[in-house]
């Protein structure tokens, strides 16, 4: 981390436990800080979208107090839209010896870390990087090619949260105008909460007819399911493809050769012929640099695989 201007940046995350003194700082959320989802909602500002967000992160979070943010991007009518605990945050920065009269400005990775390409490691056991323009965080065993995060070149946006610390202490002299101010507030928030219940209806009318064109089930309970059972085939899939892969990738001897492949309760059962005793760890060696789970047997010039799925 280094100095931009007269404060450094740093990447605040749950998962690297680093302490710091005092000095001014400007801090990037990891995405483990908050949640993001990348809406098309038929609405013409931002303020109007905030009013619809806890209502869209309903199925998402657990319980708690929560703040919500948005920024619309350069598509018509798409926003990228946050939630986020103020409390976990704040007792992170406390855990990390970050003062709050320190802190220049406080950020979501999501919009300060666009632009970077491929995966990105912040520490030892996590990864960054771009998933249909959304900025995703993953154990780094799931990437294979990845650069380390440096915050060099990185200039902060305007895209900047604050965090809601205390309650406000109310006067008794006070109490007069907040009754006022609160009369009119009332009024003001039934007129819009009619204009965005009509709004809400009208989504969720969009929400009907997009699953009735792609012939999805009735409850987002029942869509999330079918999507849980299929990610998990894609998954198994998957992990199939590159495991073969990386066996017709090997490179053998002329003599060598694959002659028996099965598949059964998640194992992949592999025999190749003609392999020298000496060859033998060569073909392993690179395999398990292709990060696969196996064991091997020897016997009478054939090597025995079994790969875990």
């Amino acid at each position: 981390m280094i100095f931009n201007q007269k404060y450094k940046i740093l990447f605040l995350d749950p998962n690297t436990d680093e302490h710091y003194g005092d000095e001014k700082v400007g801090i990037i959320l990891s995405p483990s800080l908050y949640w993001v989802k990348k809406l098309k909602l038929p609405v013409k500002s931002v303020r109007e979208v905030k009013k619809l967000l806890p209502s869209i992160f309903e199925d998402t979070l657990t319980n708690g107090n929560y703040s919500y943010s948005a920024y619309k991007t350069s598509k018509e009518n798409e926003y990228i839209v946050f939630a986020y605990e103020d409390k976990t945050i704040l007792d992170l920065l406390a855990k990390q010896n970050i003062q709050m009269h320190n802190i220049v400005s406080i950020h979501f990775a999501q919009t300060e870390l666009s632009l970077i390409h491929g995966a990105m490691k912040i520490n030892d056991m996590q990864s960054v990087y771009i998933k249909d323009d959304i900025l995703v965080l993953v154990p780094c065993c799931w990437i294979e090619e990845k650069g380390t995060l440096v915050l060099d070149d990185v200039k902060l946006s305007n895209h900047k949260i604050h965090l809601q610390q205390f309650g406000h202490i109310v006067n008794i002299k006070s109490l007069y105008s907040i009754g006022a101010i609160l009369v009119l507030f009332i009024v003001l928030t039934m007129s819009e909460l009619f204009v965005t219940n009509s709004k809400i209806n009208h989504i969720q009318d969009l929400q009907s007819e997009l699953f009735s064109k792609y012939n999805l089930k009735s409850t987002m309970f029942q869509n999330k399911s079918m999507l849980k059972k299929y990610t998990s085939i894609h998954s198994k899939q998957t992990k199939l493809r590159e495991t073969f892969s990386a066996l017709l990738g090997l490179r053998l001897n002329a003599n060598e050769k694959i002659n028996f492949i099965t598949y059964k309760n998640k194992k992949l059962s592999v025999d190749f012929s003609g392999v020298g005793e000496a060859n033998t760890s060569q073909i392993i060696s690179a395999l398990k640099a292709k990060h696969l789970n196996l064991s091997s047997s020897y016997d009478k010039n054939i090597l025995h695989l079994e790969i875990k799925l």
